[in-house]
């Protein structure tokens, strides 16, 4: 099996859908959080005070948060509820895996129906750009090589 068919089992997407959010969230926002301290990864200032939805498919996963001057922090049920997220992307994950170490960019799972993206059309192209143009640390670009063959 080659590492781009790779699914969680539906175990895991039981499981994921009874996590609340904020605490889904968690890992993703500290390895931003990582990625930012290490300025691997800093946001532009078109996503300062927007909201973001990730649900990753496989495992059942809706992970919120927004972006507060340039550090992504959980948003809380109370305010998601409210209004719908800004931007909101939808794929396996695998495929955010792919996106995230470069092995793939956003275009790419767009156009072969891996990568939804719904929301403020413009936001979504603004992050698009910024995921592509971003450096990647050189072990998650080891990680990605060791994973691909």
């Amino acid at each position: 099996m080659q590492f781009s068919d790779f699914r969680f089992p539906l175990a895991f997407s039981q499981i994921g859908k009874h996590l609340p959010s904020p605490l889904a969230s968690l890992p993703l926002l500290a390895m931003l959080e990582l990625a930012r301290r290490r300025e691997w990864l800093v946001a532009p200032e078109t996503l300062y005070g927007k909201s973001f939805l990730i649900t990753i498919e496989d495992l059942g996963l809706q992970l919120r948060f927004v972006c507060d001057q340039g550090k992504f922090k959980p948003q809380m049920s109370s305010q998601s509820s409210a209004a719908p997220a800004d931007v909101r992307l939808s794929a396996l994950a695998v495929d955010f895996f792919q996106l995230a170490s470069g092995m793939e960019d956003a275009d790419t799972l767009f156009f072969r129906r891996k990568l939804k993206i719904e929301g403020d059309t413009e936001l979504g192209v603004a992050v698009k750009y910024w995921l592509d143009a971003s450096e990647r640390p050189a072990w998650l670009n080891n990680l990605a090589s060791k994973l691909a063959n």
